[in-house]
């Protein structure tokens, strides 16, 4: 069992919103802004913000696919890390950062929410930190498992929603809250 996180720090993190990650997704635009809306907020109250930033055979380092969408670009200061795998935590350094930080709540945005969006959530919730998922700042695309289904977008987003709103970990605090909602 992690042990919870002790004070008050929060971040915003803002996970994956790349131009070939957002190209694919159901409602990008609503969702960037709503994104867009929460960083404002987050630096308006002078809360750290950490960008975090997949890479792999689809999103190769410095391609067009791999860079921020234009709506949102990261400030000098701000911190910036590269990720290979699902979850923001793994072989990142993700830890370390948050710790110099003071970190002990992390707000969550991004794409895409069935892989990199609840990988990540989980991952903050297991190391002890308090997890506030943005509820309209995050999106996916179809998926089709290869059985002849599809499940739509939006029931993965919900499902999450509804996942993180009703998920209990010891002594950590979780919720979802829409990006005019989120207490920084």
């Amino acid at each position: 069992m992690a042990t919870p996180r002790p004070g008050n720090q929060t971040v915003l993190m803002i996970v994956d919103v790349q131009v070939g990650v957002m190209r694919q997704c159901q409602n990008a635009a609503q969702t960037v802004a709503h994104v867009a809306h929460t960083v404002e907020r987050a630096r308006a109250a002078r809360v750290p913000l950490i960008w975090v930033q997949h890479q792999n055979n689809e999103l190769p380092r410095d391609s067009d696919a791999w860079q921020w969408v234009p709506e949102l670009l990261p400030e000098a200061g701000e911190a910036r890390v590269y990720k290979q795998f699902n979850s923001a935590f793994e072989q990142t350094g993700v830890d370390d950062l948050l710790a110099r930080l003071g970190a002990t709540h992390i707000v969550l945005a991004g794409a895409q929410s069935n892989w990199c969006i609840r990988a990540t959530a989980y991952g903050a919730l297991e190391r002890g930190y308090d997890l506030t998922l943005v509820g309209d700042a995050h999106t996916t695309s179809d998926l089709d498992p290869g059985d002849g289904t599809v499940i739509d977008a939006r029931t993965i987003v919900r499902d999450l929603n509804v996942t993180m709103k009703w998920l209990e970990y010891p002594g950590r605090r979780n919720r979802v809250a829409a990006a005019d909602e989120v207490a920084f």
